[in-house]
């Protein structure tokens, strides 16, 4: 389903494969197995790429609103298809004794509240663990990532600014 779309905004937008790897930082074989369904994307993969593309990562989420899967998280845009919103919530589900991923930088603000579980959030440096109903605010242009390193599924709402 992502793939389908990515493929479409990118030549929408008259945009090769090698344009698209270069400004979002994935390999082209990357960005072309996501075109074919062959490989999920991350949540931070697909803001760099809707970065480069000039869209809201909510253009890639199912119409429906029903939750999207991709490989270890699960996400449910709660933009209600809003073109253009100036913030973006996102609810993110994280499965137990997730940590993979890397650390990355966008523009704006990102704010993020813990519902469910005890969220790793790393800013920067720094290693801040979140209990249910607590949050952080932050420059999204340090670099941040959250793991869950617990044995619960924990869920948590993510809202960026442009």
């Amino acid at each position: 389903m992502i793939g389908v779309r990515l493929k479409e905004i990118r030549k929408e937008k008259k945009m090769t494969l090698k344009e698209l790897s270069e400004g979002a930082g994935v390999s082209i074989s990357f960005l072309s197995q996501v075109e074919r369904g062959k490989s999920s994307v991350t949540l931070e993969s697909l803001r760099k790429i809707s970065e480069v593309l000039g869209v809201n990562p909510s253009t890639f989420f199912p119409s429906n609103n029903e939750p999207m899967s991709e490989r270890s998280f699960h996400y449910k845009d709660l933009t209600q298809q809003v073109p253009n919103p100036e913030f973006h919530p996102i609810l993110v589900t994280l499965p137990a004794n997730q940590s993979d991923g890397q650390p990355f930088a966008h523009s704006g603000h990102e704010f993020v509240y813990v519902i469910e579980g005890t969220l790793t959030l790393q800013v920067g440096t720094k290693m801040i663990e979140l209990q249910q109903g607590e949050s952080w605010f932050f420059s999204a242009s340090e670099t941040h990532y959250w793991y869950n390193h617990t044995d619960q599924t924990i869920r948590f709402l993510v809202v960026s600014s442009r």
